[in-house]
């Protein structure tokens, strides 16, 4: 607490956004309007996948040739193998993102890769607490391997409550770093909120995460709206090999604390990225949206900017000095407007740990 209290984060008892930002919905978007549009049939459907994501199950054992190779696993999750080193952001692999196990999002396709599939990681990344990034049984399973969890200030206290070391743990607040091996893991600016449970208490902090070795260097976004703090970050830190940026989850009920596609383009810009990994889309039915736009605006966005794009199914690695990972894969699945047929409903996901009853509500 005498961390947090210092951080100039931290005001009038809680973490805030260096700019006012809405975390509720905002104007027309009243929250009986919100769930109204949620609830109709039509937008229902176009939220789920027509048929079976495609996955991509194997892990390549070898290194990457260039130093640096990517295997986004759905959502925000994606291992990071960069100069020798592994990193694995956000991790989750529970079957919803709820303080649940019996309710709330549920998964739209199975975890690639079982987590015992994936082998030993040098660090693992989370840039905020909510339950779509930071999965309890998730971190239960990598504690036991012994790993180094680099989170934002006050996030370390649920490690900490789910049995991860406390010597494991380094708490970062913004522009601060810490090294594992020859990394360099810097938590950076965002524009999101934080909080657990069925109370919001804004103790935690929320973060973006620089990581940078002796010849690459990556940036995953988390949660955020677009503010002008990427410039900063990109001239402190960029250029960046590659970046792995939220575009999904986005709506007009919340405008400040998700970003569209092309305002996460624009991120990408500001950062001078290189290659563009969208993330934080196809996984979970978190917002209005088709369950395929971000990929279809993201990549449309970045046809017209030139940007090169990589838009891998869920756990295919790419290395982005290679052949990038381009065809509109999403598309054989997309539900049209109008259409009569219903998304078939999730896979079965045996693989991936189902808390007990009750145990969501760590």
């Amino acid at each position: 607490m005498e961390r947090l209290r210092r951080s100039p984060h931290f005001r009038d008892g809680a973490f805030r956004n260096d700019r006012t930002v809405h975390t509720v919905p905002q104007g027309d978007g009243s929250r009986g309007s919100l769930l109204r549009a949620m609830l109709r049939r039509e937008d229902r459907r176009r939220r789920r996948p027509a048929g079976e994501i495609p996955l991509h199950r194997a892990v390549p054992e070898a290194p990457p040739e260039s130093g640096l190779r990517l295997t986004w696993l759905g959502h925000a999750t994606v291992l990071a193998e960069i100069d020798g080193h592994r990193v694995l952001f956000d991790p989750v692999w529970g079957r919803r993102c709820s303080p649940f196990g019996f309710a709330g999002p549920a998964r739209l396709h199975p975890v690639p890769t079982p987590l015992d599939e994936l082998g030993p990681v040098d660090a693992v990344v989370i840039s905020h607490d909510h339950y779509d990034h930071l999965d309890m049984p998730t971190v239960r399973a990598l504690a036991a391997a012994g790993t180094l969890f680099a989170v934002p200030l006050g996030v370390g206290a649920h490690l900490e409550h789910w049995g991860v070391a406390p010597d494991r743990v380094v708490e970062l607040d913004w522009n601060e770093s810490t090294t594992v091996g020859e990394l360099t893991l810097t938590a950076t600016p965002g524009q999101h909120f934080c909080g657990r449970g069925l109370r919001r208490r804004a103790l935690t902090l929320w973060a973006s995460w620089v990581v940078a070795g002796p010849e690459h260097r990556v940036f995953h976004s988390g949660d955020t709206g677009y503010f002008p703090g990427f410039a900063r970050i990109g001239a402190d830190h960029g250029p960046f090999d590659a970046t792995m940026m939220q575009i999904g989850a986005y709506s007009e009920y919340w405008p400040d604390v998700h970003m569209t596609p092309e305002e996460g383009l624009r991120a990408h810009l500001d950062l001078d990225g290189g290659v563009l990994l969208p993330i934080h889309w196809g996984t979970f039915n978190l917002a209005l949206h088709s369950w395929d736009e971000p990929a279809e605006r993201t990549a449309a966005a970045a046809a017209a900017a030139g940007v090169p794009l990589a838009v891998p199914e869920p756990g295919r690695p790419f290395e982005p000095a290679g052949p990038l990972p381009t065809e509109p894969w999403w598309r054989a699945h997309a539900i049209p407007p109008g259409a009569a047929a219903a998304a078939a409903p999730p896979a079965a996901d045996a693989a991936n740990p189902e808390p007990a009853a009750g145990e969501r509500t760590g």
